[in-house]
């Protein structure tokens, strides 16, 4: 019975030189770890997340791929991209998922669990 599933991995980072607190910008990087931990190769084919502020204000974002890729994993290659958003507030949180293609035809979907964006001190 073939395995269909990828581990996710998140590290995130507040980019102070990017950031303009006083104009209510914040920018996060994070960068990301897609491990293939099934038996079967499988394609990551786009991206959905969902980007929450302190303010509960919701922004969802969707896309082919991430940063321009659409990775081919064969069982227990990783992929690690980094990327980055903004944020109005100092703190947020993002989740998502990543679907996917297996070799043999078969969709799944891959959900990122969520992880917190802070700048540093911002949480109490």
């Amino acid at each position: 019975m073939p395995a269909y599933q990828f581990a996710v991995t998140v590290r995130t980072q507040y980019q102070a030189e990017q950031s303009d607190p006083d104009r209510d910008q914040y920018v996060f990087s994070y960068t990301i770890t897609i491990q293939n931990t099934g038996t079967v190769a499988a394609q990551l084919i786009s991206r959905h997340w969902v980007i929450t502020d302190a303010t509960n204000q919701v922004q969802e974002v969707r896309g082919l791929g991430v940063v321009g890729h659409q990775p081919l994993l064969q069982p227990g290659e990783k992929f690690e991209y980094t990327s980055g958003t903004q944020s109005a507030t100092a703190q947020g949180s993002m989740y998502g998922e990543y679907f996917c293609v297996a070799e043999d035809g078969h969709r799944f979907e891959v959900p990122i669990p969520e992880f917190v964006l802070s700048q540093p001190g911002a949480l109490h």
